[in-house]
């Protein structure tokens, strides 16, 4: 230790290093010597006894360094004992979550080594050191599949979701992913799921719902699901979760969809119209706002006049529900998966090639971990009782006549 604070002068670096050095040392020789007793002493009952001294690789710093360690044997010297401390200076998985932390933030792996090495530092690269595109690449690849194999067969019996949000993530022409977050009676978001298909259609979405399914989401509770308006979505919760569950088509999509086929000089009048429906509070009145706003464009436009009529039911969930304002807002859109897509693309942005949809999987998991990291409380938690009490309200009168026909998502709900 004095030697290493001599040099905190010229480098504190290299102090921080010597100084760890000499303490991990002498960490290896309190473990040796309590498997052989001290030096230069008779022990009867001791477990081992010194073979000399060896240079072994550590973890340091995102990558290996080189200590002198103590070498022990079996008191017949057959076999070597392995120092409880040396095994875990030398676990992998130090190093590969330097590696993931590292590419999550955006830095590749041909910068790895320049990232946790100092060019002009007194600590050096050298070969074999583990700080190589080649080496970085590796441990990510086993931890990002370590990790997401555990996250999918994780248990969601215990979490308490009353509404679930899925969307879609095209990661290349021919592969689209499909997640899934939740939110739970506190307002907390959780990401719930991941598959992968060819296109966002039923039966990629029923992967992901049965899925869902097998680790412990009940399907006989009640939720609200919160889609951006794709059939196949729609189709997929019906079929699992019954064909009278509440779903909310993204308010945020409509209104956009809308829009892309509008000259510029009616959106105004349309996104007017919409906002005044949605913020209504009784769904009969809101309704016939939207049918007149689909009334007024039929004469110009008659294909988006059908447009606009299309999905009544969904658009208005959450209204015929009976929700307070501020709950509404929250749970009448896709915000949150979509800033959870938006950290996914942040995360792989440095990703150049797809090479198969296992890649996407692994990378687009650790890009939804790495969002629940920013995840927050919803806005209008304190008001998620009332949501609750409207489900439970909607599952009772799934049973009566006025919801056994049509399959529509919400109508003859108390409001």
């Amino acid at each position: 230790m004095k030697a290493a604070f001599q040099e905190v002068q010229s480098s504190f670096e290299t102090f921080c290093l010597l100084a760890g050095i000499e303490a991990f040392q002498d960490l290896l020789e309190e473990e040796a010597a309590d498997l052989c007793g001290e030096r230069h002493q008779r022990h009867e009952d001791r477990r081992g006894r010194r073979w000399g001294k060896a240079r072994s690789p550590v973890a340091f710093h995102g990558g290996r360094i080189d200590i002198e360690r103590p070498r022990v044997r079996t008191p017949d010297g057959q076999q070597e004992l392995e120092l409880p401390s040396l095994a875990a200076g030398q676990r992998e998985d130090w190093l590969g979550r330097w590696a993931m932390n590292q590419m999550l933030i955006n830095v590749s792996t041909r910068r790895f080594r320049r990232s946790v090495r100092l060019p002009d530092g007194d600590v050096a690269s050298i070969k074999g050191d583990g700080t190589s595109k080649s080496a970085v690449s590796r441990k990510f690849v086993a931890l990002s599949s370590a990790k997401l194999k555990d996250w999918l067969a994780s248990d969601l019996s215990s979490l308490d979701l009353l509404a679930i949000q899925i969307d879609g993530l095209h990661v290349q022409e021919d592969l689209i992913l499909v997640a899934a977050v939740g939110i739970d009676a506190m307002g907390e978001k959780s990401p719930l799921g991941l598959v992968e298909g060819a296109t966002e259609n039923a039966a990629t979405v029923q992967a992901l719902l049965d899925n869902l399914v097998e680790r412990g989401l009940d399907p006989a509770v009640v939720r609200l699901f919160i889609i951006d308006g794709a059939k196949a979505l729609s189709k997929a919760i019906r079929r699992t979760f019954g064909r009278n569950t509440p779903i909310q088509r993204c308010q945020v999509h409509k209104a956009r969809n809308i829009a892309e086929r509008l000259p510029k000089e009616a959106h105004a009048t349309m996104r007017k119209a919409l906002r005044q429906a949605w913020e209504m509070e009784d769904a009969a009145k809101a309704e016939q706002l939207i049918r007149n706003l689909a009334r007024r464009l039929d004469k110009e436009w008659p294909g988006i006049a059908a447009t606009i009529l299309e999905g009544m039911d969904e658009i208005l969930c959450v209204v015929r529900l009976g929700l307070p304002r501020e709950l509404r807002r929250s749970l009448a859109c896709t915000n949150i998966i979509e800033n959870m897509n938006g950290t996914i693309r942040q995360v792989t942005r440095n990703v150049k090639r797809w090479r198969d949809a296992s890649m996407a999987l692994r990378w687009t998991a650790a890009g939804m971990m790495e969002a629940k990291k920013g995840f927050r409380r919803l806005m209008a938690y304190k008001q998620l009782p009332t949501l609750k009490a409207a489900l439970l309200a909607h599952q009772a009168a799934r049973l009566t006549p006025a919801t056994s026909d049509g399959g529509l998502a919400c109508k003859g709900e108390a409001a």
